[in-house]
């Protein structure tokens, strides 16, 4: 199992997850996202992205979302190494601290992120999470963490070095769906004798 940046290519299974999963898909871009990926099957098990926000007053501010786990995979460490990897991601690109707006904290906390008075959040986070409880998460508080900060649970790490690909017989293969193509619908240049 590892975690790589998206592919453009990916866009429809990301859009797909993400609202099967209820999650966030606001300035949606496939470059902002990390996959998780299964090794032997080429099988994909999570995301997630960081959104980095410029406002024209302040400070950019980079915010830690939509980060979803295929049920057959929960529990093996994935959603960990995302979130790992986009707060890795985050220092990088030279912010000291990542926020996030989740009802699912306690989830978070376990790698450091702690709860912040919404007060304390940057103005332009302090809209989101308004709209975010009108929308898709009502419970959603706000959390940060420093980069620095972040501590991965050596349980998680040990599941995910061991992650098991669940028994779902696609065998990992590219479909055309993958690429956007809809093969019920689709024309081809050339007979490829599908029909």
């Amino acid at each position: 199992m590892y975690v790589r940046d998206a592919k453009n290519r990916e866009e429809v299974w990301l859009l797909d997850h993400i609202e099967a999963m209820g999650l966030d898909d606001t300035a949606f871009r496939s470059r902002d996202y990390v996959v998780a990926i299964d090794e032997e099957s080429g099988e994909k098990a999570g995301f997630g992205r960081i959104r980095i926000h410029k406002p024209d007053d302040a400070d950019d501010v980079c915010e830690l979302t939509s980060i979803g786990v295929l049920e057959e995979w929960r529990g093996q460490g994935v959603g960990a190494h995302v979130v790992e990897r986009l707060v890795e991601y985050a220092g990088d690109e030279g912010f000291e601290t990542v926020y996030t707006l989740t009802g699912s904290g306690d989830y978070l906390r376990q790698f450091g992120f702690s709860r912040l008075e919404e007060s304390a959040l940057p103005a332009v986070l302090q809209e989101r999470l308004a709209d975010k409880r009108e929308g898709v998460d009502p419970d959603a508080v706000p959390l940060a963490i420093d980069v620095g900060g972040f501590e991965m649970p050596e349980r998680l790490r040990d599941a995910f070095k061991e992650a098991n690909e669940p028994d779902s017989g696609d065998g990992g293969e590219e479909s055309p769906e993958d690429f956007g193509i809809d093969p019920d619908t689709a024309t081809y240049k050339y007979d490829t004798g599908r029909r």
